[in-house]
């Protein structure tokens, strides 16, 4: 957390210096970029303990040009493969208390992994990219997953991935799901004062670098399953992080996702919930008994 206080602290001294829009871009970059990352508490670090690694490779064309070494965990050895994926600035050791209650199936196999510049993995700097990219080697990696599990900025990372790699599981998860990135990037950059200007200059940008504008990343076009999938979802109609609103209308338009509010439990402690955690089980147990 260290790291991204400097950086908002040097993008707030700067606006107060005016420093045109322009020269604001590279970071702003980091801003947005910069996972923040979060020590292992002594629980996580002997829960991963437990698990057997192995790591794949990504290449990162977007910041450091480079092979990255993306860390992967799996508990169990059971014929059904669950995937999980970790929102931003998290890793693999939060779903510590979802992962031990998953364990008592002895069925499934469990494999989880830290997304690029997140937890144990190489980089500094990521992107939604970069997470897609690493889902899909960690898949390539252990063989298709029979449920895919994921949390925020990982839930839309695994719809993508699920989709380009030709996947439909016999069970997703999804909790609190991203929907729209550039609305994201508006409420961060909107949060620490940088001025509509200066927002512009960055999408500008960003659509240079990507060869695509930030608001082709929104879940209703990169949603391509159809209603045959089974799809829940667990979200909290009063998150700050994600807008009920965003969430509503992607609802409306997918009325086969079966959903669930969990009123008050939060953007990044609904992975925690005893309540969700236990539901997340129950539709897991009952995916893979058919």
């Amino acid at each position: 957390m260290k790291k991204l206080k400097q950086i908002v602290n040097e993008v707030k001294d700067r606006i107060a210096e005016q420093t045109p829009p322009a020269q604001l871009t590279d970071l702003l970059w980091q801003l947005i970029c910069y996972p923040p990352k979060m020590p292992l508490r002594l629980q996580q670090e002997q829960f991963l303990n437990q698990a057997e690694t192995f790591s794949v490779t990504v290449h990162d064309e977007y910041f450091t040009k480079k092979d990255l070494q993306i860390n992967g965990f799996k508990w169990g050895n059971g014929k059904r493969r669950v995937l999980i994926t970790h929102g931003w600035g998290s890793k693999a050791a939060d779903f510590t208390e979802l992962i031990a209650a998953l364990q008592e199936n002895p069925n499934l196999e469990i494999i989880t992994f830290d997304a690029p510049a997140n937890g144990s993995s190489d980089g500094e700097l990521s992107n939604f990219l970069l997470f897609v990219e690493a889902a899909k080697a960690i898949i390539q990696k252990t063989g298709a997953p029979h449920v895919v599990i994921g949390h925020s900025f990982g839930a839309m990372a695994n719809v993508v991935a699920l989709n380009d790699l030709h996947i439909t599981p016999s069970l997703l998860v999804s909790l609190t799901p991203f929907i729209l990135l550039k609305e994201n990037f508006i409420k961060s950059m909107t949060t620490v004062g940088v001025p509509a200007d200066a927002q512009e200059a960055f999408l500008q940008d960003f659509e240079r670098k990507y060869s695509i504008p930030a608001s082709y990343f929104n879940m209703p076009d990169l949603y391509k399953f159809d209603d045959k999938l089974n799809h829940w979802l667990a979200y909290d109609e009063h998150d700050m992080m994600l807008p009920y609103s965003y969430l509503k209308e992607f609802l409306e338009a997918h009325p086969t996702i079966r959903s669930r509010n969990y009123d008050n439990v939060g953007h990044e402690r609904i992975i925690k919930s005893a309540q969700v955690i236990n539901n997340v089980v129950e539709e897991v147990n009952k995916a893979i008994a058919n």
